[in-house]
């Protein structure tokens, strides 16, 4: 299974909506990286993703986006296929 990473925040339903997807598709561990305590991580997301908003999902190398994307993704189908992609 691909490594999951995410950017996130304390307190966003969006990012704890996006956990709960991932964890019912059998993901046991997210790499979380919290924003709101880290200036630098904040700036590397910004960087790599061109996006302010928080969850910011990749998964393997791969960037889903956000809780909206990752739940469209999953809903077309893609989800499963990306996160046993080798």
């Amino acid at each position: 299974m691909q490594a999951v990473k995410m950017y996130t925040t304390a307190v966003c339903p969006f990012c704890i909506r996006a956990k709960q997807v991932l964890k019912s598709k059998g993901v046991e561990t997210i790499n979380e990286v919290r924003i709101d305590t880290d200036p630098v991580a904040r700036d590397e997301m910004m960087a790599a993703t061109g996006k302010r908003t928080v969850p910011q999902i990749y998964i393997g190398n791969t960037h889903v986006g956000g809780c909206d994307d990752l739940m469209a993704l999953d809903k077309a189908g893609g989800l499963v296929p990306l996160l046993n992609s080798n």
